[in-house]
């Protein structure tokens, strides 16, 4: 498969062996510069299922083999570069942990990486400062035989400690009706509580606007649930906030119901149903424990962690300093930007944000999202130049952006969507977007879309742009070496009537060059 941003770019493969799932990922990438998620395969493996006396079961053994074969095989046949292949809880357990990774050695020929578990916490936290700005806070991992809560203090891991509290796990031991008994119930949370006591640097006291950020499997697929049921505008779920009520809500949902029924539940995967309750459950008492009211989800986790420890090993620590402002260039670089034209953009826009602030009142938060917007504007040109701002859009929504908010996120696209014609709306979005944002796509699409038109001849004719105005007219003068005829016209046509709007007042233009004789 061909890398789409750069011909320089490696493929790298990570494989996660845990106790419930295996997943291969595969990256594209040129370290340091971008990179970007080309594959993804994924198999129930229940390697923990039926392992007693610490001994990991023949059938699981051999699900576990075809299934790393099956990945070995896909990785030859698909030219990756590097292949790191890690494993977890259930084989870092296992008494005959040792002979199954020498079998995997000699029979396929990876070499597997069994992680303790301090060292599980820190790659999944790895990838959490590569996608949440996350300052201080903690981390939550739950996977299938293990989880992994870890306290983050100046974007940099602290301490990790991992607990044999996995949803397969749990459920092997504890649940065995269904649905679930009172008994079972008080059971699993028992096991719960004690696990948690015995972590020392839980904080005891409450603290406003404590952040948690969760990963694994029980975790997304909650938030999916949530998602499903408040109909949820994005297709990722990259930075969607859980709460607390929606996590008792889905507990509740998931007490009361058979399995048959709880595959059909929106937005949980069918072969996680008949595990995921006790991994909720530890999700509950971990929020309770910390006092947190909502956490924030992390689409990266070990993998990518594992990956950007690569990505990043010219760094001193392996953790980009500004997630935000590397996620957008990310994006811009994956799909080929046109690096001038769209700097040049940022420039004029920058420009014009700065000149109106007495009109608009707007700060920094405010700038960041549209120097985004312009830097990603034109990326739908790489499907097709018709429609390319709705593409663009299409591209944000679908990915979404690493740092930024949901609602951040929902005002790029729309950004993106509107900055060449149409009146921007609110529209899809309206359960991120509150009435007040309403002025503010209004003001910044203006912005955009003007700076856009005036460098409408991709070759920066207009090298800056200057702003006054009266009670009723805003005068634009366009500072440039010769006179600016093209960006002129396609501005007075295209953004004069958008920026009237946005700033209540006439809009005229003149030009520092004069026009040729």
């Amino acid at each position: 498969m061909a890398v789409l941003f750069n011909p320089k770019a490696k493929r790298v493969a990570v494989i996660d062996l845990g106790s419930n799932t295996a997943r291969l990922i595969v990256m594209g990438s040129v370290p340091g510069y971008a990179y970007r998620l080309e594959d993804e395969i994924r198999e129930v493996v229940r390697l923990r299922q039926g392992m007693k006396n610490n001994m990991l079961s023949e059938t699981a053994v051999h699900r576990a083999l075809a299934t790393l074969r099956l990945f070995k095989r896909y990785c030859d046949s698909s030219q990756v570069d590097l292949i790191l292949a890690t494993a977890t809880s259930a084989v870092r357990d296992a008494h005959n942990g040792p002979q199954f990774v020498q079998r995997v050695r000699r029979e396929i020929g990876l070499s597997l990486k069994v992680l303790d578990g301090e060292r599980e916490a820190y790659y999944a936290v790895l990838g959490v400062l590569n996608e949440v700005p996350l300052t201080q806070g903690y981390v939550l991992d739950i996977g299938g035989g293990s989880a992994q809560l870890s306290q983050v203090r100046d974007r940099r891991f602290r301490r990790g400690h991992s607990a044999p509290l996995g949803a397969l796990a749990l459920t092997e031991q504890f649940v065995h009706t269904d649905p679930i008994s009172e008994t079972e119930l008080t059971a699993v949370q028992a096991e719960i509580d004690h696990h948690l006591d015995t972590i020392s640097w839980l904080p005891a006291q409450a603290r406003p606007q404590r952040q948690l950020v969760g990963l694994g499997g029980t975790i997304r697929n909650v938030a999916k649930m949530a998602a499903s049921r408040q109909n949820y505008p994005l297709n990722t779920m990259h930075g969607f906030y859980l709460s607390r009520d929606e996590v008792e809500a889905s507990i509740q949902e998931l007490c009361q119901l058979p399995l048959e029924e709880r595959q059909r539940i929106a937005g949980l995967s069918s072969d996680r149903a008949d595990i995921i309750l006790p991994g909720v459950l530890v999700l509950a008492s971990v929020m309770d424990r910390l006092q947190v009211e909502a956490l924030t989800i992390s689409m990266n986790g070990l993998r990518e962690g594992l990956f950007l420890e690569h990505f990043w090993d010219h760094l001193s620590y392996p953790v980009v300093d500004n997630v935000r402002r590397f996620s957008v260039l990310n994006m811009a670089r994956i799909y080929q930007y046109q690096k001038s034209h769209a700097n040049h953009v940022r420039y004029l826009s920058g420009r014009l944000f700065n000149q109106l602030a007495p009109l608009h009142g707007y700060g920094h938060a405010e700038r960041e999202l549209l120097d985004a917007a312009a830097l990603l504007h034109d990326l739908g040109t790489i499907i097709s130049y018709y429609d390319h701002h709705k593409h663009s859009r299409t591209l944000i929504i679908n990915s979404g952006l690493a740092g930024f908010t949901p609602r951040e996120v929902a005002l790029i696209a729309q950004l993106v969507r509107y900055h060449r014609q149409g009146t921007p709306k609110r529209k899809q979005f309206k359960q991120l977007l509150s009435k007040r944002d309403r002025q503010l796509l209004l003001r910044l699409t203006a912005i955009l879309r003007l700076a856009e038109f005036l460098e409408r001849g991709r070759n920066a004719t207009v090298d800056d742009i200057t702003a006054a105005w009266d009670d009723k007219t805003l005068r634009l003068t366009l500072i440039a070496d010769e006179y600016p005829a093209v960006e002129l016209w396609e501005a007075e046509r295209n953004a004069a009537r958008l920026v009237s709007k946005a700033f209540g007042k006439k809009v005229s233009f003149e030009s520092t060059a004069a026009p040729e004789a």
